[in-house]
C-alpha cells in the first residue's frame, strides 16, 4: 500500500479550503474574459498624450464580475472543471501525436509542421474532440450529458430503415461527387 506524502496531504488540504473549486475557476475566467475585453477594446480607449490605451479599471470590473457569478454557480464550476480536465487531454493527444510524426520526418530549420492537407484535417479533429468535450460536460434535466441524449436520440434511428436509405443514398452520391468532382478539368475551347 502506498503511504500519502505531505504533498498529496497538502494538495488534499487545498481542495478542502476550495482552491480548485473556487479559487482556480476564478482566476481562469477572469483570465479570459479580461483577455478577450482588452483584445477586443468593447469598452472603447482613451488617449493620453499620443498614446492610446484600453480601459483596464472597466475591463477589469467587468471580468471580476463576470468570473465571481460563474464560481457562484456549482454546475458552471463543474462543467469548467470537467472542460478544462479533458482539454489538456486533447491537448496531450495532440503533442504526442505530434511527436510520432515528428519522428518520421527530416530535421529541418523552421521546424516540422503539418501540411496542409493534413493541417486542415488535424484542426477539423481537434474541434470536433473539443465539441464533443463540451457537449459531454453539459447536462440536461435528467442528468444525462448533451453528449449522451444526442447519441441516445440518434440511437432511435439506427433500426429504421428509411434513415438507413437516406444514409446510404448521401454517401454514394457524396462519393460521386469527389470522384467526379477531382478529376482533370477539361481544357476550354477557343473559339
Amino acid at each position: 500500500m502506498v503511504e500519502s506524502s505531505q504533498f498529496r496531504e497538502s494538495l488534499s488540504f487545498l481542495e478542502k479550503l476550495g482552491v480548485f473549486d473556487v479559487v482556480l475557476p476564478f482566476l481562469l475566467i477572469f483570465t479570459i474574459v479580461f483577455a478577450m475585453l482588452e483584445k477586443t477594446k468593447v469598452f472603447g480607449t482613451e488617449k493620453v498624450g499620443s498614446e492610446t490605451y484600453t480601459k483596464k479599471s472597466l475591463n477589469a470590473l467587468a471580468a471580476f464580475a463576470i468570473a465571481f457569478f460563474a464560481v457562484a454557480s456549482a454546475k458552471v464550476v463543474d462543467a469548467i472543471t470537467q472542460i478544462s480536465a479533458n482539454v489538456v487531454v486533447l491537448l496531450f493527444a495532440a503533442v504526442f501525436f505530434l511527436m510520432l510524426v515528428g519522428s518520421f520526418q527530416g530535421e529541418k530549420e523552421k521546424g516540422f509542421f503539418l501540411e496542409k492537407p493534413w493541417n486542415t484535417i488535424f484542426v477539423l479533429i481537434m474541434f470536433i474532440g473539443l465539441f464533443a468535450i463540451f457537449l459531454n460536460a453539459m447536462t440536461v434535466s435528467d442528468g444525462r450529458t448533451w453528449l449522451e441524449w444526442i447519441f441516445g436520440w440518434l440511437g432511435q434511428f439506427s433500426s429504421n430503415v428509411s434513415v438507413a436509405t437516406i444514409i446510404l443514398i448521401g454517401v454514394v452520391i457524396a462519393f460521386m461527387w469527389v470522384i467526379v468532382g477531382s478529376g482533370p478539368k477539361p481544357a476550354e475551347h477557343k473559339t
